[in-house]
């Protein structure tokens, strides 16, 4: 009886799971909107006012974007004004929408890659998983470890699809 032989075990592939690095926390959106006289005008002492007294604990800990959804024209330093009171609190605070904050942290996240670990290696980024692991980590994780890789790949070592391959 012939023995049965694991050849995904044995190929040296080496397995990238981006789920690993999917952003933590809660995302929240600050909206300045909702601090323009008439949905509209950033009066100045008005909006020092309201930062002053605006409860910034509820941000503790969670990842904030800084939007204004209104049509409005709002000085730039508003925006640092903000930023100044989310900056202590917040785990991670951003101008821009949730996805924006999300794309963002991933990055960061895949940043932390030690891609020398994979230098001259067989690498497979797995596909399937149990959270949403969108385009900007693959093409992340693939600017990553192009320069270093022997080979990429996407999918699962069992069945997998040829993404690059380094000319010998």
């Amino acid at each position: 009886m012939d023995e049965i032989v694991n050849k995904v075990a044995q190929s040296g592939l080496e397995t990238i799971d981006l789920e690993q690095f999917y952003p933590k926390g809660e995302t929240v959106i600050f909206d300045m909107k909702d601090y323009l006289f008439m949905g509209m005008i950033l009066k100045e002492k008005d909006f020092r006012t309201a930062m002053q007294s605006h409860d910034w604990e509820q941000y503790r800990g969670k990842n904030v974007g800084l939007v204004c959804t209104a049509d409005a024209v709002v000085p730039l330093w508003a925006y640092m004004l903000v930023m100044t009171n989310l900056e202590p609190v917040a785990a991670y605070a951003a101008f821009g929408d949730a996805e924006f904050i999300y794309k963002t942290l991933y990055l960061k996240n895949l940043s932390s890659l030690d891609v020398t670990a994979f230098t001259d290696k067989r690498i497979v980024i797995k596909g399937c998983g149990d959270q949403r692991v969108g385009e900007v980590a693959y093409a992340e994780v693939t600017r990553l470890l192009r320069p270093v890789a022997k080979s990429i790949m996407y999918g699962e070592p069992c069945s997998s699809v040829p993404v690059y391959k380094k000319k010998a």
